[in-house]
């Protein structure tokens, strides 16, 4: 029922403010800001060093879409494998930072340059993390083994001939050797190795470097997975990946057992490509 409110007023259907607070004319007005992320004009650049593309975008994207869940997973310490400019990194710690207190953020690339770029680009937001270089996390295996609760990786990907893995400078950012899987593969039973058992992992691909494929590895591993983000560009077809550990053990088996897994993944790939382009 309507409340006749102030005298002399309009009535005021106070189902429309459930808390019982009725905006007046000098009521101040609340806008709720939305969540920040790394400033494109505050990442720093290097002519070696990638800068923030469209996976770049992907990626962040799908750390917006899964801030909530992330939020409530309370992470103690996340990393960043492969920075390159730190707008990931960066983006990562204004997500959760007003939210999650007291997490240690890493991260890690294997091109020097990078290493000091990240660090200018967290330094531009008023951010800070452990910057490393080495090569995937060589240098932190043992010491942080079992006990990162997120990881995320913007891996090389693209398709190149096998000698182009691991060159110096902005090369080694893309360069991924036969189906842009080489360094995706020597990625994967590291972020085991370092995962805890609530741990989270995001990872880009191409639909060229048969995501699918690595779903099926990682389900052999103990993980779940899913698609968080697809996007389609004119030059690469995107997929987000997110893995987690699973506990059914019995529904694994019965999963990776079948042939069924790579097929009912690439249903779910078409049907999220087809909703894009609706």
């Amino acid at each position: 029922m309507a409340d006749q409110g102030l005298e002399g007023s309009n009535p005021v259907d106070l189902s429309k403010h459930p808390s019982g607070i009725v905006p007046t004319p000098h009521s101040p007005v609340i806008y709720k800001m939305p969540p920040r992320i790394a400033a494109i004009r505050l990442v720093s650049s290097h002519r070696e060093v990638y800068e923030p593309c469209d996976d770049s975008f992907a990626l962040v994207d799908a750390l917006l879409a899964d801030r909530t869940n992330l939020i409530e997973h309370n992470p103690k310490i996340c990393m960043e494998i492969g920075c390159g400019s730190g707008y990931v990194i960066t983006s990562l710690i204004l997500l959760l930072k007003n939210e999650v207190p007291g997490v240690h953020y890493l991260a890690t690339d294997t091109n020097p340059i990078a290493t000091r770029v990240t660090k200018e680009t967290l330094q531009a937001h008023g951010v800070d993390a452990d910057v490393i270089c080495t090569d995937i996390a060589s240098v932190l295996e043992k010491r942080l083994a079992g006990s990162v609760d997120v990881i995320v990786v913007n891996p090389p990907y693209v398709p190149t001939p096998e000698y182009e893995v691991g060159m110096e400078g902005i090369a080694s950012a893309w360069a991924g050797g036969e189906n842009g899987r080489t360094v995706i593969d020597k990625i994967l039973p590291v972020v085991d190795l370092l995962l805890s058992e609530k741990g989270w992992f995001y990872l880009v691909t191409l639909t060229s470097n048969f995501p699918a494929e690595i779903c099926l590895m990682m389900r052999k591993k103990g993980y779940a997975s899913r698609i968080v983000v697809q996007r389609s560009t004119e030059e690469e077809n995107l997929v987000i990946l997110k893995f987690w550990r699973d506990k059914d053990e019995e529904s694994r088996e019965n999963e990776t057992s079948s042939s069924s897994f790579v097929s009912q993944f690439s249903k779910s790939l078409s049907s999220l490509m087809e909703k894009q382009w609706r």
